[in-house]
């Protein structure tokens, strides 16, 4: 192999490795990579019966009417009937506005009595552009432009109440806090957790932020999961309130015409707001915030598993190669899993994708390598066996070229020209070509007409052999037939060498019948597809000793094609390297019903 050669393997490597990279990296399919995370990552694992919803539901709007028509005085009623039994009670409810009424300043006396009211605040945002860690440009479209407090801010801890949906729509993740005009602003939901873990006497989580100040949402629950209770329950009073002890209760909307739902990453339904916030209060009690791998290490990780894969997939059989492959791209999977439920979030797709890529490149290559080699075989074939043959031999299969032979019973044929060395003596070599190649052109042609395997040329004669290397009809009469087709088709162009030349040529074949060892003879890197045995010597002996223009056959195969056929019986006559003669016939005609019979048959 040429340093060229080997060299290959390594830059292709190479090449697999720098583009992976760059996919990874790039982030090309971020979306899609989001979706495949979503279903491996985002698994319920179970919610915290200390976080409870007060919702406004649809029985709530049929007792008190629409909701915008409510007096506030309703949350300070909420707030005065739960006590003391909750640790936080946080509104997601927009209370905004000036205090003009009896039913804002019973809410206002409400949360000051309570003191564990957290109130929702929100802020309207304006897009800025910016760069990320990796020194990627973006639009942020959450710089804050103004916070719209509540109107119970001066008794209440405030926190904001927005959402951040990515590109797609789905909320992942969410904003703990935001700056505005030197001050800090946190969210509901931290909020909540401060003040719960203050009531409760615990330490806080400090959560892991990506570079844009966010949190990943480890949902433990899926819609309507959380404990539930409706607003007007709690009202009337059927809802005893110590069931709240110690809870972080949370009231916010929970009927679809209130128009606070959000699409989620661990289900096909909408999740209410309250929900979301529920579900990122847990994830910082229960420390479950993953964070982002870092994205060159993560990018070198694909890079190499692809690269892995190309190298085994281009080295390796295949039946090794894919159940390992296949395994390695499952691996990646379960390294995703495990890598976020260890708190770190991996890009799921691009590892198995460019690994699923490389391997089936080189599946492509093998194929086409395979390919290539089944049609030079084909062309090979094609030298030597009818065109239709081979073409079907490579429809099927079946017939694989190796060294080694078999014992089958064949048909073999030899003709050869007479007079041709006298005649190439006296002509130019370019006439000698021509005329040696016209001839050989006919015994060719007639040989594959009748689906004949051509076994060699040996200078003016043609070796054929019927019924190797695979099974044929009828291969005694074929062969037989195509001595007759040589002759008659001699007969036609002697003329026009006799004229073109001055010179005239023409053929004696031998056909013999019989059994004889048929395959590759040779060596490995070089064999010669031919048959060997007495049968072919003596098919060999028989065209010797034919005159011109003469077909003499075995009495073997006379007496397998003698109703087809009219013959001159020659007698017995003796053969090179035979201690006993053999019965010659000359074959002086094939009958017409026999020509049609074989003219009818397709080749096999």
């Amino acid at each position: 192999m040429s340093k060229k050669n080997k060299a290959a393997p390594f830059i292709e490597a190479a090449i697999v490795f720098v583009l992976s990279f760059f996919i990874a990296f790039s982030d090309i399919f971020h979306s899609f990579d989001c979706l495949l995370r979503d279903k491996l990552y985002q698994q319920p694992r179970g919610i915290n019966n200390s976080i409870k919803i007060i919702a406004v539901d649809d029985d709530t709007l049929r007792e008190l009417g629409p909701f915008g028509t409510w007096s506030r005085g309703v949350y300070a009623d909420v707030i005065n009937k739960l006590g003391d039994y909750p640790a936080v009670i946080a509104m997601d409810i927009m209370i905004f506005g000036d205090m003009d009424s009896e039913g804002d300043m019973a809410l206002h006396d409400a949360c000051k009595n309570s003191g564990r009211v957290v109130s929702g605040s929100y802020i309207n945002y304006s897009a800025a552009y910016k760069t990320d860690e990796n020194g990627d440009p973006y639009i942020d479209y959450h710089n804050v432009a103004s916070i719209d407090q509540p109107i119970i801010a001066d008794c209440a801890v405030t926190g904001f109440v927005n959402a951040v949906p990515d590109d797609d729509g789905i909320v992942r993740t969410a904003y703990i806090s935001e700056d505005f005009e030197g001050t800090e602003h946190r969210s509901l939901a931290a909020q909540t957790y401060s003040l719960y873990c203050q009531r409760m006497g615990l330490a806080e989580n400090i959560p892991a932020l990506d570079s844009r100040g966010r949190m990943q949402i480890n949902y433990a629950g899926r819609p309507y999961d959380y404990e539930h209770i409706s607003l007007c329950r709690v009202l009337d009073g059927s809802v005893d309130p110590r069931i709240f002890t110690d809870c972080i209760v949370i009231v916010g909307a929970y009927a679809s015409g209130l128009q606070d739902q959000f699409s989620v990453p661990n289900s096909a339904d909408q999740m209410f707001g309250a929900e979301i916030h529920a579900n990122i209060v847990q994830g910082l009690i229960d420390g479950k915030y993953p964070v982002y791998a870092n994205r060159v290490f993560s990018s070198l990780a694909a890079a190499a598993i692809a690269c892995l894969i190309y190298i085994l997939s281009r080295r390796a059989k295949f039946r090794f190669s894919t159940p390992a492959s296949i395994a390695v791209i499952i691996g990646c999977f379960g390294g995703g899993i495990a890598a976020y439920g260890a708190g770190v979030t991996v890009p799921v797709l691009y590892a198995p994708l460019c690994a699923l890529v490389s391997f089936l490149v080189n599946l492509g290559r093998k194929y086409a390598e395979e390919a290539a080699e089944k049609r030079k075989i084909t062309d090979a074939f094609k030298k030597y066996v009818a065109p239709q043959v081979v073409e079907e031999i490579a429809k099927k299969g079946g017939y694989q070229i190796r060294l080694g032979g078999e014992n089958r019973n064949i048909a073999v044929l030899f003709v050869d020209i007479r007079g041709f060395t006298p005649m190439s003596e006296s002509l130019e070599p370019e006439q000698v070509v021509d005329i040696l190649n016209s001839y050989l052109n006919l015994t060719t042609n007639a040989i594959f007409k009748n689906g004949g395997t051509l076994d060699k040329f040996i200078g003016d004669a043609t070796m054929a052999v019927f019924n190797a290397p695979f099974d044929l009809d009828d291969y005694i009469y074929r062969a037989v037939r195509t001595a007759w087709d040589i002759v008659s088709g001699g007969n036609a162009i002697e003329s026009k060498f006799l004229e073109k030349y001055g010179k005239s040529v023409s053929f004696g074949v031998g056909v013999n019948c019989g059994p004889a060892v048929v395959g590759n003879i040779g060596c490995d890197f070089r064999m010669d597809y031919t048959a060997i045995g007495d049968t072919v010597n003596t098919a060999a002996r028989l065209e010797a000793n034919a005159k011109r223009g003469q077909v003499l056959i075995s009495e073997y195969v006379y007496e397998q094609v003698k109703d087809r056929v009219s013959v001159e019986p020659i007698g017995e006559i003796p053969l090179k390297g035979k201690s006993k003669g053999v019965f010659v016939y000359s074959l002086t005609a094939l009958k017409e019903e026999a020509e049609n019979d074989i003219a009818k048959e397709p080749v096999q």
